[in-house]
């Protein structure tokens, strides 16, 4: 890969957008010297950090591609099997980036046993040697599917997350219902996936949520998909309520879809688009578009541990997006793609 100077470029700092100003991609870092760049005049476009989907659940290279043409640059998978399929998928030079949970943690009668191919080793009955077992499939970090008292979730979710600890890996806990997210929050889980529909979260538990450092990854795209599929689209405003107490206890919200295309799940979120609506519903919920772009950048790479990203500074991963429109005064002109970078590669979406 060559030197590319993009000229012309307003940047979003985190906080506000710069003025014009020049980033160079140099490999797959974002350079300082512009000499022997070739040029590109980005014309007061707008620069992001490329985009973190916090929730996907990836299935091949068409997942891949698809998240890059709407500027998600790094995909965090929280459940796909076997880890072969995964595997395939990391270090595709000009594609998204990706970790992954690997096969979930699941009890003996989880309804999400059902789901296809899920792996006998699913089932936790030594919470050590689950963790053993996905760290050798190379699992960034664990997933446990919490299920409400007497609902088939796994026993002593709190010793599985002990021994993730141990070895140096996070807990995403997924959580439903209300009883489901009230014994995740207790588990100790690092970050808690999904937002109940119905009622909204009591303010107690968020507080309990927030001193405990845990973050929330509420996938509100999803939870308004499942609230229509079942009848009671009003139940996805209590979600949207949660979400905005969070933001206002201290916990820290992340953007992410629970993009999937497993037939036998009712909602399918599609990769990719599914980040931008995310991103509009979590401003809808009362998020500044700030507080959003942060959500889907810098917030979710410091939350999993991935320091070279996140933002657009010198030295780290050249993973950008150019769009077109002011963000912070209309969220949805991150849908406006015009280039993309992964690891220094560049590529120009369709129609862009």
């Amino acid at each position: 890969m060559g030197k590319r100077a993009v000229t012309g470029v307003r940047i979003f700092d985190g906080q506000e957008l710069t003025e014009p100003r020049t980033v160079v991609i140099e490999g797959e870092q974002i350079g300082v010297d512009a000499e022997g760049a070739e040029v590109f005049d980005a014309a007061g476009g707008v620069l992001l950090p490329g985009l973190i989907d916090a929730h996907v659940h990836l299935r091949d290279r068409g997942t891949l591609e698809e998240l890059r043409e709407h500027g998600v640059t790094t995909a965090l998978d929280m459940g796909t099997w076997p880890a072969g399929r995964v595997d395939a998928l990391r270090g595709l030079a000009g594609l998204p980036d990706v970790r992954t949970a690997g096969t979930p943690a699941l009890g003996e009668k989880s309804p999400h046993l059902e789901l296809a191919g899920m792996p006998a080793d699913a089932v936790v009955d030594d919470p050590a040697g689950f963790v053993a077992a996905r760290i050798a499939d190379g699992a960034d970090y664990i997933k446990v599917f919490v299920e409400a008292p007497g609902e088939g979730g796994p026993e002593h979710v709190d010793v599985l997350v002990a021994a993730a600890r141990e070895a140096g890996r996070r807990v995403v806990a997924h959580a439903l219902s209300p009883e489901a997210f009230r014994a995740a929050v207790a588990s100790g889980a690092d970050v808690i996936t999904h937002v109940p529909l119905g009622e909204p979260v009591e303010n107690a538990l968020l507080a309990r949520m927030a001193n405990a450092g845990q973050a929330a990854v509420p996938t509100l795209t999803m939870m308004q998909g499942i609230a229509e599929a079942v009848g009671e689209p009003e139940s996805y405003e209590a979600a949207a309520r949660t979400v905005l107490a969070m933001h206002e206890a201290g916990i820290t919200v992340l953007a992410g879809t629970d993009a999937n295309g497993d037939p036998d799940i009712s909602v399918n979120p599609p990769f990719g688009e599914s980040i931008h609506r995310e991103m509009e519903l979590l401003v809808a919920a009362g998020l500044t578009p700030a507080e959003v772009l942060r959500a889907t950048t810098a917030l979710p790479a410091r939350r999993f541990g991935l320091f070279d990203r996140g933002a657009v500074r010198p030295g780290l991963r050249a993973d950008l997006v150019l769009i077109d429109g002011d963000p912070l005064a209309d969220i949805s002109a991150t849908r406006n793609v015009r280039r993309v970078w992964c690891g220094g590669v560049e590529h120009v979406p369709a129609g862009a």
